[in-house]
């Protein structure tokens, strides 16, 4: 069962107070207040288009919301907020109806607030918007998971998938920040010293447990698994969205009918909204235990879901998704010496994203676009490393395209080079974290990298026995020719 409590223990956020002696920090605060008034006037554009986005959501216009979401805020915000923020919630609260929709509105609007200030302010967000963003996101679980009854909303796929991912993302860029501001320590300015004080008095913000508990009990609030246990072995004439789908239960065990009936008594599990993120909330998971290095917990969490990318395709339904489940699933694997499978979903990413590129060149989706090159840069690393490791035959056109564009390094690579397997390495892995809060008396120098030199060091570990590997199975290519005796004597076992 969820409980508010189990997110956030009422903490107080205890902000700093500026010295109001201080010439510069009035300089400072009549700065930011002038920033702030400015993206508080709004144009007939903006105004309009909040209304819009309000109405269309409330009426359940999922086509209209899709467009709103993925088109007109992306305009908007190049037009008129490319390096401020949007209005505040509190200066477009008197603009929205108090109907019932009024407040989970606003909570989304909020959400997508913060993304953007992450997306694009310069400087990135201050302490206060990482504390404030991870508080609304306490109220929008809470308001999903603490319903008696599904709430009568209705939102894109793909904005369900950009809430999960992106609140993951932000525990990721909070964990990362406050590592570096307490590193700095007790001599660094008196602002970054009272920041420290910040964030050691307010300890369950972003509290690894926190995150976690919201994205299991979103799956269990969705009974996802059981979903996608019956899923697995029905003929679906539809997606696992459409609650209208026909499943020949003739097919089914005792136990998987027994599972459908419990579902079809399941208000939540029949609800569009809390099936995805339920789904979504396994990749989170997956992504999550990737990070921390529990290899064996990020497969587990995605026991039910079939990797199959044309499979994966009918149920997500939102490229980004199928793609980070591709390479964190082929990361595990490759960490844990599973290298075929590794190699097997590394080479249907490749494909995936071949075949979908286009939709993400539209000027709207840019940074999406960014990050889908990037990752597709990245998967061609990890096949490389995996294909050193296990030889084997893949598609041609990644072979091909493999062999054309990282020609020099693959010759690294069969040779042993050590330092080319950590470069490579280094820029394919995923941003390490250490679910453990920093020492807050005192941070090594260290700190910040322990995380990944503990992978690092379990990754050459494997390459170094790999490169003996591959030494035996280069001699052992020549038995049809040489004696026993001098092959031993080669790798000096004679």
């Amino acid at each position: 069962m969820y409980h508010q409590e189990s997110i956030e223990n009422d903490y107080e956020y205890q902000y700093y107070q500026q010295d109001a002696d201080s010439l510069d920090n009035r300089v400072v605060i009549d700065l930011e207040f002038e920033r702030q008034q400015q993206s508080y006037k709004m144009n007939d554009a903006v105004k309009s288009f909040i209304t819009h986005f309000y109405r269309s959501i409330q009426n359940g216009k999922i086509f209209e919301i899709t467009h709103d979401y993925e088109y007109g805020w992306n305009m908007l915000s190049e037009q008129y907020f490319k390096t401020t923020t949007w209005p505040s919630v509190e200066s477009i609260e008197s603009m929205i109806p108090n109907e019932s929709m009024k407040s989970i509105f606003l909570i989304l609007y909020k959400e997508m607030y913060f993304r953007h200030i992450y997306a694009s302010l310069q400087g990135g967000p201050t302490l206060e918007h990482r504390f404030e963003s991870y508080r609304n996101y306490v109220q929008l679980f809470n308001a999903i998971l603490s319903a008696e009854r599904p709430l009568d909303l209705e939102l894109p796929i793909q904005w369900l998938w950009d809430i999960i991912d992106e609140f993951i993302y932000q525990f990721q860029s909070f964990c990362q920040y406050r590592a570096k501001q307490v590193k700095k320590g007790p001599n660094a300015p008196s602002n970054i010293v009272e920041e420290i004080q910040m964030l050691k008095q307010n300890s369950d913000v972003w509290n690894v447990h926190s995150v976690l508990n919201v994205l299991h009990s979103l799956v269990s609030k969705s009974n996802i698994n059981k979903q996608l246990e019956v899923l697995k072995h029905a003929t679906l004439s539809l997606t696992i969205g459409n609650s209208n789908a026909n499943i020949d239960q003739t097919q089914f065990t005792k136990h998987q009918q027994e599972l459908l009936m419990d579902l079809e008594n399941d208000l939540f599990a029949q609800s569009s909204l809390y099936k995805m993120l339920g789904y979504f909330s396994l990749v989170g998971l997956l992504r999550l235990n990737s990070l921390f290095g529990d290899y064996y917990l990020a497969v587990n969490a995605m026991h039910y879901v079939e990797l199959d990318i044309h499979k994966q395709s009918l149920i997500a339904r939102v490229p980004s998704c199928i793609i980070t489940t591709c390479y964190y699933v082929g990361f595990a694997y490759l960490m844990m010496r599973r290298y075929e499978d590794a190699i097997k979903v590394f080479v249907d990413a490749l494909i995936y994203i071949q075949r979908t590129r286009t939709m993400f060149q539209a000027p709207a989706r840019s940074l999406l676009n960014d990050m889908i090159a990037k990752q597709n840069e990245q998967i061609f690393y990890l096949l490389a490393i995996a294909l050193n490791f296990y030889p084997m035959r893949i598609d041609d056109s990644i072979n091909s395209y493999l062999k054309e564009k990282y020609s020099e390094r693959l010759v690294k690579l069969q040779r042993g080079d050590r330092d080319e397997l950590t470069n490579m390495f280094h820029y394919a892995c995923p941003k390490f974290l250490s679910p453990v809060p920093p020492n807050f008396e005192g941070v090594t120098d260290q700190y910040l990298m322990e995380p990944y030199n503990q992978q690092l060091k379990v990754f050459m570990d494997e390459v170094n026995q790999q490169l003996s590997i591959s030494d035996i199975r280069s001699f052992l290519k020549l038995y049809t020719t040489l004696p026993i005796a001098k092959l031993a004597s080669f790798i000096n076992k004679v």
